[in-house]
């Protein structure tokens, strides 16, 4: 009786442990959903991944520790100087240390005409120059990233027009099939028809293929080692008529450009260089202070001794002559170079908006009338072909016409797109969205 009464409680456990247990494993992961990345958040991945700028901002770290270098005082001097220890046995008694005198002593070299101060504001110019540049730098790796980013949009766009394409021609190939079948044309134009299928199917495997190289260079912007398949970019594929004037592009650029800025920076280097350099033509004083033990003077109350010196350099041959005309020529050079990096300011932002503007005046026609004249010469040759009032020629050559027009205004979209970030690079930044 008791045998049957512990059987089942036994099979109660066994079943309830291993209902706890299956409990307790993990369940299945899903496989990690597609991310799409808008434009902003490709660009913080880039300033936080981006080994470029990283290196870059541990230089200006390296700069701002220069500043605390360069506002050190001078350290002090310490010396110590033992004299008058006997060598020899005087009158058979050997004392060597009875004369032996002690004279500890410390001296500081005093900087005159305001030295640290020149060295500390040159450090900082110097700072603030590195800062410049790391942001010319992001700003050129910036346009590196929008070209890329805008590179798989076109390709997603280039994409799509493929696949409209293969999928309206499948539709024209059914169409002709039961045309076919019914002897409404021959056998020859259902032939030139499904030839013609394999360039639409090759446009569609190359801009497959181009999505993916394109994506492959984003992530290397981006130092990114994640699956290709695993992302996605998604943003406004179209252009934008309003365009400011260049005078105030050229304007907006004088004032942001970050190698404008560093240029400008240097020429004030340069004359706080050539201060620091009048600076360190001065002479600095050495003052020196002493104490002396001397245990074997007459005057058994006067061992104990203190003496004060100054050290003065005379700056007879060496006035820092060579470094003072260096500094002196320096500031010309810089000068030199600011003109030049505003010439090419002038430059970059003039051919930027001749490029931008002309894809608009481009891009303008296609969206006004190009785009539905292709469709509506398409669809009313392929109506007219159907019904015998259009050769087969003249409806291949409709599609071509339509597919020409479709490809030219995607890739002028992303011409303008590209033109749009190479006005943002000249100006040195977003103006153009």
């Amino acid at each position: 009786m008791q045998k049957r009464l512990w059987r089942p409680l036994v099979w109660l456990a066994v079943l309830g442990g291993a209902a706890s247990v299956a409990a307790q494993q993990p369940a299945p992961q899903a496989p990690s959903a597609l991310q799409v990345w808008n434009w902003d958040t490709v660009k913080h991945n880039f300033e936080m991944n981006n080994t470029t700028m990283l290196a870059g901002m541990l230089n200006i770290d390296e700069l701002k520790a220069e500043e605390i270098t360069s506002f050190l005082r001078p350290n002090p001097q310490l010396s110590l100087t033992v004299d008058g220890t006997q060598i020899a046995p005087n009158h058979g008694e050997w004392r060597p240390f009875a004369g032996t005198f002690e004279s500890p002593g410390v001296s500081y070299l005093f900087e005159r005409r305001n030295k640290r101060h020149l060295r500390l504001e040159v450090a900082r110019q110097g700072t603030a120059i590195g800062v410049a540049q790391q942001a010319d730098i992001e700003r050129n790796l910036l346009f590196n990233l929008r070209d890329a980013f805008v590179g798989i949009l076109q390709a997603k766009a280039v994409l799509r027009v493929a696949q409209d394409n293969l999928d309206y021609w499948d539709k024209v190939l059914k169409i002709s099939r039961d045309r076919y079948q019914a002897g409404d044309i021959a056998q020859i134009d259902l032939d030139r028809l499904e030839l013609q299928r394999l360039q639409y199917e090759s446009d569609l495997q190359a801009a497959l293929v181009n999505l993916r190289t394109t994506k492959i260079n984003l992530l290397a912007l981006l130092d990114d080692r994640r699956p290709v398949d695993s992302f996605d970019v998604d943003g406004p594929y179209d252009f934008s008529e309003d365009l400011l004037s260049l005078d105030d592009y050229r304007k907006d650029a004088l004032d942001a450009r970050p190698d404008l800025r560093a240029a400008v920076l240097s020429v004030q280097q340069a004359e706080t260089s050539y201060k620091l350099a009048e600076a360190n033509g001065s002479t600095d004083p050495t003052v020196s202070a002493w104490y002396t033990h001397n245990a074997s003077t007459n005057n058994p109350l006067a061992t104990h001794t203190l003496g004060v010196s100054v050290s003065v350099p005379l700056r007879i041959f060496d006035r820092n002559q060579g470094e003072k005309l260096r500094t002196k020529i320096d500031i010309n050079r810089n000068q030199k170079l600011r003109q030049g990096v505003e010439t090419q300011v002038y430059s970059d932002v003039d051919s930027a908006y001749a490029i931008v503007n002309s894809n608009i005046e481009l891009l303008k026609p296609y969206k006004r009338q190009y785009l539905d004249q292709a469709v509506r010469v398409r669809d009313t040759v392929f109506f007219s072909y159907q019904h015998g009032g259009a050769s087969l020629l003249d409806f291949l050559s409709a599609e071509s016409d339509y597919r020409t027009v479709q490809l030219n205004y995607v890739n002028l979209v992303g011409a303008y797109l590209t033109a749009a970030a190479q006005m943002n690079l000249a100006v040195g930044r977003e103006v153009v969205p």
